[in-house]
C-alpha cells in the first residue's frame, strides 16, 4: 500500500494557510480540519498544469466533475449518481444554505444533532430559518442518531433536518438501517434531508459508509447531498462542492439554483476534484486512511499513557477526535487552558453545542511526532 506521511513541522510552518497563521510558532495547531500531507500526486500535476497554460478563467458550462465524482461514489461506496442530477458550487455550506433557502420558508425551523460542526447553526440562520436541536444519543459505546426526536421536531414543526454523516465532531458513520429510518419520518412529514457528507471519503474501510441517498428508495426522494474533494485531499481553500439529487423533485430545486450558485465554484477547485475523484487518487486515499487508522490508534494509546481521565472514542470517518476531558477539572472549555499554558491550539467543546462541555475536538490528520509531542504538552498540564 502506498505510504502517505505527513510534512515535517518546518514544513508545515511555510503554508500560509489559517491553519499555519492563526496562532504564533511556538503553538502546535490541532484546531481547525486540514492536515498535515502533501497533495495527491495527480491533484499537484493538474494544478501545475493549470499554472502553466493559464488556465485560471471562469469554469466552463460543461465539465468533467460530475462525472469523476460518479465514478469515485460506484467505486467507493457502490453508489449509482446520475452525473445529470448534480450541480457544483463553492463549498459544502453554500450548497446547504442554498439548498435550504430552497426547501423552507423563512422562520421554519431545522433540526441540528449536536454536537456538530458550529458552522451549522449558522448556517440554518443565514438560509432564513431557525435552528431546532436534537442531540446525537451517547448509546454508552457511541453514538446514534435520536429518531425519536426527530420525529418529535417535525412533529413539532421542523420541515427539514440538516445530516452531518459521517458526523463531526464525533466521526460516527451512521448505518443504512438508522438513514432508511430517518427518511420515512422525514417522508411522513413531508420534510427534507440535507446531508452533508464531506467526509466520507475518509470513512475508514469497514465501516461501511451508506450515502443517504442510496439509504433507501424513500431517501432518494426526499433527500439532498453536499459532498466535496475537500476534507480528504485538503482542497478547502480551492473551492468546488457537488450537490446531488436522486429524484425528479429535488433535481429540479437544484436545477432551479440561479446560475451564480454554480458559477462560484474555484477553476483551480474544479481541476482538484476531478483529479482528486479520477481512479489514479485511489491508492493516495488509501494509503491516508491507512495513517489516519495507525494515528486513531495512537492517540487512544497517547491518552491512556498520560491523560487516564480524559474519555475518548476511536472514530468511524475521518481525522477529528471527540475528547472529553471534564474529569481533569479544566472547567466547560478546556482548550482554553490547554492553549495558554500547553500551547496546543484545540477546537473549543462547546463551539458544537452545550454538549460540548468539557470536551475538546483534536485534529490527529498530522504526523505522529507531533501528535505525540502535542498529548505530552497537555499532559503536562496534570502534573503543574
Amino acid at each position: 500500500m502506498l505510504h502517505v506521511q505527513a510534512l515535517s513541522l518546518a514544513e508545515l510552518r511555510e503554508r500560509s494557510s489559517e491553519k499555519w497563521r492563526e496562532y504564533p510558532a511556538d503553538v502546535l495547531p490541532l484546531f481547525v480540519a486540514e492536515t498535515d500531507f502533501p497533495l495527491a500526486p495527480a491533484i499537484t500535476a493538474a494544478l501545475h498544469r493549470a499554472v502553466e497554460r493559464g488556465d485560471t478563467g471562469y469554469i466552463a458550462s460543461k465539465t468533467p466533475l460530475a462525472e469523476a465524482f460518479a465514478g469515485f461514489a460506484r467505486r467507493r461506496y457502490d453508489w449509482a449518481v446520475d452525473p445529470a442530477r448534480t450541480r457544483s458550487t463553492a463549498d459544502v455550506s453554500m450548497g446547504i444554505v442554498e439548498i435550504l433557502r430552497r426547501v423552507t420558508q423563512p422562520g421554519e425551523r431545522v433540526v441540528v444533532t449536536p454536537p456538530v460542526y458550529p458552522p451549522f447553526y449558522d448556517l440554518v440562520e443565514e438560509a432564513g430559518a431557525e435552528v431546532m436541536r436534537v442531540p446525537l444519543r451517547d448509546t454508552g459505546t457511541g453514538w446514534e442518531l435520536d429518531l425519536d426526536g426527530i420525529r418529535g421536531a417535525f412533529d413539532d414543526g421542523a420541515t427539514a433536518i440538516l445530516l452531518c454523516n459521517p458526523h463531526n465532531p464525533t466521526g460516527t458513520v451512521h448505518d443504512r438501517d438508522a438513514l432508511a429510518a430517518l427518511a420515512e419520518i422525514a417522508a411522513e412529514y413531508g420534510a427534507a434531508v440535507v446531508s452533508d457528507e464531506i467526509h466520507a471519503p475518509l470513512a475508514q474501510p469497514g465501516t461501511g459508509f451508506t450515502p443517504f441517498l442510496a439509504a433507501s428508495e424513500t431517501a432518494a426522494r426526499v433527500g439532498y447531498a453536499v459532498v466535496s474533494a475537500s476534507k480528504a485531499f485538503n482542497l478547502a481553500g480551492l473551492k468546488c462542492a457537488l450537490m446531488v439529487t436522486a429524484d425528479d423533485d429535488t433535481s429540479a430545486v437544484v436545477r432551479g439554483l440561479p446560475v451564480e450558485v454554480e458559477w462560484r465554484t474555484g477553476q483551480f477547485g474544479l481541476l482538484a476534484s476531478v483529479a482528486a475523484f479520477a481512479e489514479e487518487s485511489d491508492a493516495w486515499l488509501d494509503g491516508l486512511l491507512d495513517s489516519l487508522d495507525q494515528n486513531r490508534v495512537l492517540l487512544e494509546d497517547l491518552l491512556a499513557r498520560h491523560l487516564p481521565g480524559a474519555r475518548y472514542r476511536i472514530p468511524d470517518a475521518g481525522y477529528l477526535a471527540w475528547i472529553d476531558l471534564s474529569a481533569l477539572g479544566w472547567g466547560d472549555n478546556p482548550a482554553r487552558r490547554i492553549l495558554r499554558d500547553a500551547k496546543v491550539a484545540l477546537h473549543f467543546g462547546p463551539a458544537f453545542g452545550t454538549e460540548g462541555a468539557g470536551h475538546v475536538r483534536l485534529n490527529f490528520g498530522t504526523s505522529p511526532e507531533i501528535l505525540t509531542e502535542a498529548v505530552e504538552r497537555i499532559a503536562a498540564l496534570v502534573e503543574r
